[in-house]
This record gives C-alpha cells, sequence and structure tokens, in this order.
C-alpha cells in the first residue's frame, strides 16, 4: 500500500476546515468519500471539496473498496457501533474525541482492538508547534523539577472555543456524552498525560448551574506517577468579563504559560521572561493527520492510540461521576 485512501463519516462543521481538506493535502494521502445521513449535504460537501463520492449511510460508504482508512467525525454516541463496523470492514480508523459516550464503551473499544488493527485517537494538539514547544521546554527543564500544572477555561454562555452546529447535540448527554466539558477537556486532559506521564489518581466534583442535567462546572485533580500534581477548573457559565483559557505549569525555577487556543508561550524563570509565538496552520489537524498516515504506511508509531483515549475517558468519569 503507498497510498492512503480516505473515507469521512460525518463530514459536518469539524471537517469543513480543522480536518477535512488536510486529507487531500498530506503527502500520500487522498480523499475519496464523504458520508452523511442528509444526502442533500453529502452531496454539497462532496462538491465543494471535489470529493469523488458522497453517501449518505455508514455501510454504503464502507462498501467502497478504494477506502482503506476512514475518519469518524460523527457524534460520540455512534462512535463504538461505526468502529465495530470498520474493523470488519478491515479499514484503518482515525477516531475522533471523546472516542465514545462513556468509559464503559472506551473500555470495550479497547478490547476490540487487535495487534493488527490500525487506530489513531484525533488528539491533534500533540502534533501542533506550539505544544510540542511546550513539551521541549519541558524536557529541556527550563523551569527545573515540575511541581504541579493547573488549568483554567472560564467561558461564558456565548464562548467561542465551541465548533458552531444547527443542532447543540453537545448539550444532549445522550449523544454526546455531557455537555462542553467533554467537547473539549480531552485535548487538555491528554495534553497534560503527554507531558507527565502515568496517571496515579484523579477525582474531581462536577454541577449544572443552569439545571439541565448538563455538568457546566468541573473541578478535578490528578497525581501522576512521577509525583506531579494537576487541578483543573472548567466553568462554562462565567461572566464574559472573567473570561479565560490558560494552563500554567509551575517548576523549581519558573513557569511556563500558554492557552489552549491562543498563540503564544510565555517563559518566566527566575532570571528571565522569554515569549515564543507560533501561526496554526489553516487545517488544524494536519500536523496529525499527516503523522497518522505515515503510521498506516509503516513509516512511524501511533501518535495516539486507543489507549491513551481510554485513559482520558478515565479522567473524565472520575472528575463528574
Amino acid at each position: 500500500m503507498k497510498t492512503i485512501k480516505w473515507g469521512i463519516i460525518g463530514c459536518g462543521d469539524v471537517a469543513e476546515i480543522k480536518s477535512g481538506p488536510a486529507f487531500q493535502k498530506v503527502e500520500n494521502s487522498v480523499l475519496i468519500a464523504v458520508m452523511r445521513r442528509d444526502a442533500v449535504k453529502a452531496k454539497d460537501f462532496a462538491e465543494r471539496h471535489l470529493v469523488p463520492f458522497w453517501y449518505n449511510s455508514v455501510d454504503a460508504l464502507l462498501e467502497n473498496p478504494e477506502i482503506n482508512a476512514v475518519y469518524i467525525a460523527t457524534p460520540p454516541a455512534t462512535h463504538l457501533e461505526i468502529v465495530k463496523k470498520c474493523l470488519k470492514a478491515k479499514k484503518f480508523i482515525y477516531l475522533e474525541k471523546p472516542i465514545t459516550l462513556n468509559l464503559s464503551e472506551a473500555e470495550e473499544l479497547n478490547e476490540i482492538i487487535a495487534e493488527n488493527d490500525k487506530l489513531v485517537v484525533a488528539h491533534y494538539r500533540r502534533k501542533l508547534p506550539v505544544f510540542l514547544k511546550v513539551k521541549e521546554l519541558i524536557e529541556e527543564n527550563k523551569i527545573g523539577d515540575i511541581r504541579y500544572a493547573d488549568i483554567q477555561i472560564l467561558q461564558s454562555k456565548e464562548n467561542n472555543i465551541i465548533a458552531n452546529t444547527e443542532v447543540n447535540w453537545r448539550l444532549k448527554p445522550e449523544i454526546s456524552g455531557g455537555g462542553y466539558f467533554h467537547d473539549i477537556a480531552p485535548h487538555q486532559i491528554d495534553l497534560m498525560y503527554y507531558y507527565f506521564g502515568e496517571i496515579k489518581n484523579a477525582k474531581g466534583f462536577s454541577t449544572s448551574t443552569l439545571n439541565n442535567n448538563v455538568d457546566d462546572i468541573v473541578n478535578g485533580i490528578i497525581e501522576f506517577k512521577n509525583g506531579i500534581q494537576f487541578r483543573g477548573i472548567w466553568n462554562f457559565n462565567a461572566s464574559d468579563k472573567d473570561v479565560k483559557d490558560e494552563c500554567k505549569i509551575y517548576g523549581e525555577n519558573g513557569t511556563i504559560t500558554f492557552s489552549f487556543y491562543g498563540d503564544k508561550i510565555t517563559l518566566k524563570t527566575n532570571t528571565e521572561e522569554e515569549v515564543f509565538r507560533f501561526a496554526n496552520p489553516i487545517h488544524v489537524q494536519q500536523p496529525m493527520i499527516e503523522s497518522t498516515v505515515n503510521y498506516f504506511l509503516g513509516k512511524n508509531k501511533n501518535p495516539c492510540d486507543i489507549e491513551k483515549g481510554v485513559t482520558v475517558m478515565k479522567i473524565l468519569e472520575a472528575f463528574t461521576e
């Protein structure tokens, strides 16, 4: 196999810019089919993005013999069933987060992935330059031994960090798993895991201030096996004046501060302050998709395997159970 030939299941808003076009721009990769239950919208996406085939059912797309890899970009409640179909059809899989509706499904998914099955979790921030630079600063011991990390995601009800959709399924737990926290926190938690390693313990508390059965304030702590401590607060009902998106990593000799949705890192030590700025690619998932394609072609290791996705699901549940 010399080329990864993709089919997208769920060509909605996320696939429009963040990911979809990247499948056509990465070397040894081509997007040949898309699927959406609404046939008119599937056809429209295909025509605008010059994709040869479009379908309105998962089974029809998987029957296309040219497709050897599938990007699953549907809501979490559908992930487990679609992954099972893709495995049966012998397709490689690039799976959006959160990987399933809940931890139970994630553990079931982990059990059915065989050694020869290739599945990558779309925790794409692992491959973006700004977050790779944070990892580099940590590994170069720029602030000495890490003591703890702190995340504050404070957003108003009119936040601009959640992708827009015609129907706000993210606030329907039976579809999303549980509100905006479940939608964006996997990225932040996965980066902490990526930076600090194995997790020893995690606990948390959550509440709904809007009485809509969706937790909009989540508070969690993590103890990593290496002794590093973590605390995080996510509030999706904050006032406009309190909006904040910040992660600060504290070391014995200084701090590393960055935003999950910004373009800079601030390094402060006992003797200096330095700011690093970055420009994200237009299609932010492109670096991860490139790494995924190379993994499928046997050129590198899995950039984010299923076990890492399961670990994130364990933290989500620990913070909100």
